[in-house]
């Protein structure tokens, strides 16, 4: 949450010459509902199911660039898919760099606590060894800019012969 999946994807899928899907994106258009009010009216398990049932459909898909929500790993199913199914960069950032992109935003529902700094600790905890067991490469975001992000992404990629497949 707050890694810069979105941005970094949308901007490779660019570069690629790619279609790019994010999953959350793609819950909000297939519902008609914001992830708040999904959030509000389902809890989140119910949000985790229509996630699991995108991350099904979005990862059956050849040549595509998907950025999934944030928790999306915490399912046995949805990592198996995204790791064998595609090549998955995990964009790794320490909680306090998230808490510093995070803390205006009001449309991140886990967020919406007393102590946000502390949540973003405690999914880190348990998020990053699932993040660590589902990807292919693991990108140290830290402070580059976007386009220094992305670079270092589209090199993974390249060395795992994956850009040359995109323009033959």
């Amino acid at each position: 949450m707050g890694a810069g999946k979105t941005t970094v994807g949308r901007a490779v899928a660019r570069r690629l010459d790619r279609p790019f899907f994010d999953s959350d994106h793609e819950i909000e258009a297939r519902t008609g509902a914001r992830i708040p009010i999904i959030f509000e009216h389902e809890g989140e398990a119910g949000f985790r199911e229509r996630e699991a049932a995108v991350i099904s459909d979005l990862t059956g898909r050849e040549g595509i660039v998907l950025a999934t929500g944030g928790g999306a790993i915490l399912r046995a199913e949805n990592r198996e898919f995204l790791h064998n199914r595609g090549l998955v960069v995990y964009l790794r950032a320490n909680p306090h760099d998230l808490w510093l992109r995070t803390r205006k935003d009001k449309n991140r529902p886990l967020l919406q606590t007393e102590d946000p700094k502390a949540k973003l600790e405690a999914l880190y905890s348990v998020r990053d060894p699932l993040y660590r067991e589902c990807a292919h490469f693991i990108v140290e975001t830290g402070r580059p800019s976007v386009n220094g992000l992305v670079n270092m992404v589209l090199m993974q990629l390249e060395m795992s012969g994956i850009t040359r497949q995109a323009h033959t």
